[in-house]
């Protein structure tokens, strides 16, 4: 047993997390003269490090997950999702929006695309939500800053909130104010050539180079923010507005998070941050999905595929689900980091 936590433990902190490479830029950084204790050191090292680290773990996974993903084109997907009705075809919805490394705006031609084909409009929400907010990246990004119990759990809550919503959004039976031209677009489900195993790996580098590229500005803004608030913001104003002692944190940082446009990559640093100055758990995670699964350009995008009434309801649905989420992980806090 002893045994199976020290391998664990290596896993967590050397491998996902990087320990050695921030050891390795601190001591780069006091070599040339710089002070890591102090503020403008210590922000050049975190960022330094978390852009590394995110760089490293993002072309990774996104080249995995591409892999995988290979192996489930739109067509397959929508046979695959086809073949079941009611709360399991929401559930294997959302299972699917887990391989599929997009941030939402990404994501939305995909709903279209699953819309357009036939399949029911509760059963797209879900895939809808939970592509953003819970890819597999998430999880292994996640593990590597709150641990695995953090992680895990983030995922299952994730896809919870994405079957609901779906479900939902399917017994209100809102598929009468989706778009007349989506509805009436039908697709021609063609069959996707066999790929071979070097086809795959070329599909999974085209997608990796593609995600890198869209991605990584993203990583830059929210580390340096990330930075600012490790070395820059005082703790306890970090922690009067974020912490316990703010009932109402988890709401705001929800609203705060709506209308700004990152995924996962961009926004953990920042999360990073907010815990080591004393935000609460759930509050940040509240935050990482608002950004995600609500940016306000993804909303501009889907207000095209369906009427306001919907959109409103998508809204109203993905934000009460986050708030509880928010103080979920709050409650549960203590017991899990």
């Amino acid at each position: 047993m002893q045994m199976l936590k020290a391998i664990w433990d290596f896993f967590q902190y050397q491998i996902l997390a990087m320990k050695w490479l921030d050891g390795l830029i601190g001591r780069g950084l006091s070599a040339i003269g710089l002070d890591t204790s102090a503020r403008l050191g210590g922000s050049i090292e975190f960022f330094l490090y978390d852009v590394i680290k995110i760089t490293i773990l993002l072309c990774s996974l996104i080249f995995l997950i591409s892999y995988i993903q290979s192996y489930f084109p739109p067509e397959r997907s929508k046979r695959i999702l086809g073949r079941f009705h009611g709360v399991w075809a929401n559930c294997i919805s959302a299972l699917l929006g887990t391989v599929t490394p997009f941030c939402s705006c990404s994501s939305i031609p995909l709903f279209i695309g699953f819309t357009s084909a036939g399949l029911p409009v509760g059963v797209t929400f879900s895939f809808l939500i939970s592509s953003p907010m819970v890819d597999l990246g998430s999880l292994l990004l996640l593990m590597s800053i709150f641990g695995a119990k953090v992680a895990i759990i983030y995922v299952i809550v994730g896809l919870i909130v994405a079957v609901v919503g779906g479900t939902i959004i399917e017994k209100l039976h809102m598929e009468r104010y989706v778009e007349s031209f989506i509805l009436s677009a039908g697709s021609v489900d063609i069959e996707s050539p066999d790929l071979t195993k070097k086809d795959r790996l070329v599909y999974a580098k085209e997608q990796m180079l593609s995600t890198f590229k869209k991605v990584f500005p993203y990583i830059l803004i929210g580390v340096g923010i990330g930075a600012i608030i490790h070395n820059w913001i005082p703790e306890e104003w970090v922690s009067l507005v974020l912490g316990s002692k703010n009932p109402f944190g988890v709401v705001l940082a929800t609203l705060i998070g709506v209308p700004m446009y990152a995924d996962i990559f961009g926004t953990i640093p920042i999360a990073e941050a907010l815990l080591y100055k004393g935000a609460q758990l759930g509050t940040i995670l509240s935050f990482m999905m608002a950004v995600t699964t609500l940016s306000l350009p993804s909303m501009i995008m889907l207000r095209k595929a369906v009427k306001p009434k919907l959109l409103a309801l998508f809204i109203g649905i993905c934000t009460i689900g986050i708030i509880l989420v928010g103080y979920f992980f709050n409650t549960i806090q203590a017991f899990i980091i």
